[in-house]
């Protein structure tokens, strides 16, 4: 038997932080909830918490309607119903994967009853939907930012953006991906009569573009080297504060992040770093050198802002961020979206450094009615025995520190690898890093209004594993991380926070 699973932080380890509030549970996926409030805690880094408060009244007793100009562009009803029912966006016609979209439906029936469909497809063809059940003002307005979701939907309660965060694929086990994020997501909405399990009369549809890249958002395929990347720089002379963006397990070269990310005025290289055109087709071994030939590819550049780089990691990309922290020059801030603190999954070299992988114990999967694999216990605890070799020396790092926690994280133990990180660097002298922590967040921690995966397909599994999360929590997790992601860079990179503008 190998050494036993990491555990879980036990709960008295987290304390409030100074001058915060108290903290709250998340809403469950469904419930009406309002703006998340943070607050800072536990004993060994900054942990932030989510808390969320419940909406109550009846839509048309709230802000008086603001008229057509908030909703330039109306789209009207093709169908055959006499009313001039019409769907408005704001902005009309396209808008930023992660900025809000306001939806509104005019010409309707006093209180009249509809359920609004949304859809679309990815690149793949793959059918993802969410619906929810309305009722209309007394004077046939139904505006989403003001009028809640009845139950029997996708969600229920005041959630302006309910009908993006909860779309769900058709197929099962299917995750939101983009591809190409020169080419935008398109958005179907639907207005039907009534709240039947079967659609009613159609009574309007309209279209609405998610766009990925800003106006003058320059992307640059980069193949120097060894080095399979892509660079996006922001409009502007620059230079910009430069950030490396990693992801995990799945290989490839995933970019959508890095460019929504270069949005609001960072120079962002998404780095594949196997299974992608000539580079390994396997994770089985990563040589440092490499992520060192792309940190001083950025470190050169003339758009890139010094003396320093950030690197933002997710998941295994986070384990690698931390190793380039530890052991290479010229890295100023790293943030971790659900890391571990431990190589993992792959012997890791640098010149005559090995690192090898944490151990794990296949018997320690646990599998549910439906088929699918839980593997949250399955790595083997990094502070005991043999096992210990794989802990990264974070103590070698000259770089302040962000650790993005999902509390309902079922692929490992985030929040214990946080907490053992933050105790690791403190015990030898480094600054205590910062520790958002979200309960009710699962694995997946994408930009905002990206769906919650609650289960998909493991590379290495080879089964559909769980991820953990519940959709409501999760979706507002990824908003405030999402914020708090870009603060970190533009504190430590920029040295102040943006003035930055997401309009396109």
């Amino acid at each position: 038997m190998g050494s036993r699973a990491a555990p879980r932080p036990h709960p008295e380890r987290r304390r409030a932080g100074r001058g915060r509030p108290s903290p709250a549970r998340l809403g469950r996926a469904g419930q009406s909830a309002g703006p998340p409030r943070r607050k800072r805690c536990g004993a060994m880094g900054q942990v932030a918490a989510l808390s969320l408060s419940r909406v109550s009244g009846r839509c048309w007793q709230r802000l008086p309607w603001p008229g057509p100009a908030r909703f330039p562009g109306a789209l009207p009803a093709r169908s055959l119903s006499s009313m001039a029912a019409a769907i408005r966006f704001s902005p009309a016609a396209r808008s930023l994967f992660d900025e809000p979209l306001a939806i509104a439906v005019q010409g309707l029936g006093p209180r009249q009853q509809v359920t609004l469909r949304t859809s679309l497809r990815d690149e793949a063809g793959e059918l993802f939907e969410a619906h929810g059940r309305y009722q209309a003002a007394d004077d046939g307005e139904l505006d989403l930012a003001r009028c809640p979701a009845l139950p029997g939907g996708s969600f229920s309660g005041l959630e302006p953006m309910g009908l993006l965060w909860a779309l769900q694929p058709r197929k099962p086990f299917w995750r939101l991906v983009k591809k190409d994020v020169q080419t935008p997501f398109r958005l179907q909405l639907e207005v039907f009569e009534g709240h039947g399990d079967t659609p009613g009369q159609l009574l309007a549809q309209a279209e609405h573009e998610r766009v990925f890249l800003r106006d003058g958002v320059r992307r640059v395929p980069v193949r120097e080297g060894r080095i399979r990347a892509t660079l996006f720089l922001p409009p502007g002379n620059g230079p910009f504060p430069g950030i490396i963006d990693l992801y995990g397990t799945g290989g490839g070269l995933p970019e959508y992040r890095a460019c929504l990310l270069a949005n609001y005025g960072f120079a962002v290289l998404a780095l594949a770093f196997y299974g992608y055109e000539d580079l390994p087709k396997e994770m089985k071994e990563f040589h440092l050198e490499y992520f060192e030939e792309a940190v001083n590819y950025m470190l050169k550049h003339t758009q890139v802002k010094g003396p320093g780089v950030g690197l933002l990691g997710f998941s295994k990309g986070g384990d690698l961020c931390l190793s380039m922290a530890s052991f290479l020059k010229g890295i100023t801030a790293t943030a971790v979206i659900n890391g571990s603190v431990a190589n993992v999954g792959a012997v890791l070299r640098y010149k005559d450094i090995t690192i090898p992988p944490l151990g794990a114990d296949r018997k320690r999967i646990k599998i549910n009615k439906s088929g699918i694999v839980d593997i949250v216990d399955v790595l083997n605890n990094p502070l005991e025995g043999p096992d210990r070799q794989s802990f990264i020396p974070l103590e070698k790092a000259e770089c302040r520190f962000l650790f993005i926690v999902g509390q309902d994280d079922h692929n490992w133990k985030s929040e214990f690898f946080a907490v053992e990180g933050s105790k690791h660097l403190q015990a030898h002298g480094k600054e205590k890093p910062e520790i958002v922590c979200y309960p009710g967040a699962g694995h997946y921690i994408e930009p905002p209004f990206f769906p919650m995966c609650a289960a998909s397909m493991h590379l290495l599994v080879g089964k559909p594993v769980m991820w953990g999360g519940e959709p409501k929590a999760h979706s507002e997790a990824q908003k405030d991380a999402w914020q708090q992601i870009q603060a970190f860079f533009h504190r430590h990179l920029n040295g102040k926070p943006p003035g930055t503008t997401n309009k396109l």
